[in-house]
């Protein structure tokens, strides 16, 4: 079978497809028949060795899948051959074939296509268990997210909408905010490439506490960098600070800013809280799939690339020209 590895580290160039055998499923597992895959930010760190979880090489990007059962191990009793699944694999995903944990597969109805599927988990994960566990919300309060075009942006403003607060959206182009309006955004704000000198943060923190009405409740920082410390300054009293990501370079945020405001600065590590409480996100879990049948949430596919070009679907993401998620199909 064929799969799209990472033999060193480096960027999405060093990635090589090849053909490797055909996994087999061992006590527990299940193998899939891999026909989509969610390509995120962790992608791109994990092949360069900057995450925080770094698999054996070789090894495929890919920390989610969509595919069907192929065959079942011993002592698997809670899927079937021929199931339709979303897989969390946190990597290994570019392959045609993957042998995974069934505990880390969940059944889809064949109403949801395998691109959405594959672009739902990872990313309405995230933002979800962000917003509702962690940034603890109230209806009418206003949430600024960075990114906003993004992935996990992208699901952060409709969750937001969802959950009943006004939404401003902040990208790096008119283009990008124009499309976050159109996906439910109240506001929206234009933030300028960085790096940022000082002038440039002061009139970002300005923008931001205008459309804010003063402030803002909560921020979603999945952009991090020059961008950060800004954000903070335009927080409301007790707001809310959600440290996503960083793209654009880990931030140094003066700690008197949060006396002054009396303001949290919370980290967000999805994974890691699936790990310590699955059954609080399967909760989640069925509650956003609930969400995404009444129509208040849907991925937004932007891209899809075949799996021998995967790579190209990486360095999109890289680029940060993505709007809403890519793809790779099998």
């Amino acid at each position: 079978m064929k799969a799209l590895l990472s033999k060193a580290p480096g960027g999405p160039d060093t990635l090589v497809l090849e053909d490797i055998e055909s996994p087999v499923a061992g006590k527990g597992e299940v193998v899939i028949a891999v026909k989509a895959i969610g390509v995120n930010f962790p992608d791109s760190l994990m092949i360069q060795d900057l995450y925080q979880f770094r698999p054996p090489r070789p090894f495929s990007p890919g920390a989610e899948v969509s595919g069907v059962v192929k065959s079942l191990g011993e002592g698997v009793t809670t899927l079937k051959a021929g199931q339709r699944v979303i897989g969390s694999c946190g990597a290994n995903g570019m392959r045609e074939e993957l042998a995974l944990d069934a505990g880390r597969c969940i059944p889809i109805p064949d109403s949801v296509p395998f691109n959405d599927a594959a672009a739902f988990v990872m990313t309405y994960g995230t933002s979800y268990y962000a917003l509702k566990d962690r940034a603890d919300p109230k209806p009418g309060e206003s949430l600024l997210v960075l990114g906003a075009a993004g992935g996990v942006g992208l699901a952060a403003v409709e969750l937001g909408k969802a959950m009943g607060l006004e939404v401003i959206a902040a990208c790096s182009s008119q283009e990008k905010v124009d499309f976050c309006l159109s996906k439910g955004a109240d506001k929206g704000l234009v933030y300028p490439r960085g790096p940022l000198d000082r002038a440039q943060q002061k009139e970002l923190s300005s923008q931001i506490k205008t459309l804010g009405g003063g402030g803002v409740d909560i921020i979603y920082d999945a952009v991090g960098g020059d961008y950060a410390e800004p954000c903070v300054r335009a927080m409301n009293w007790e707001g809310r600070f959600l440290v996503i990501g960083f793209p654009a370079g880990i931030p140094k945020i003066p700690l008197n800013l949060t006396l002054l405001k009396s303001c949290d600065i919370r980290g967000v590590f999805w994974g890691a809280a699936v790990a310590r409480d699955p059954k609080a996100n399967a909760q989640n879990l069925a509650e956003m799939f609930a969400m995404y049948s009444e129509g208040k949430i849907k991925p937004h596919v932007s891209s899809v690339y075949p799996l021998a070009e995967g790579a190209k679907a990486i360095q999109e993401l890289m680029d940060r020209k993505a709007i809403g998620k890519v793809v790779v199909t099998v």
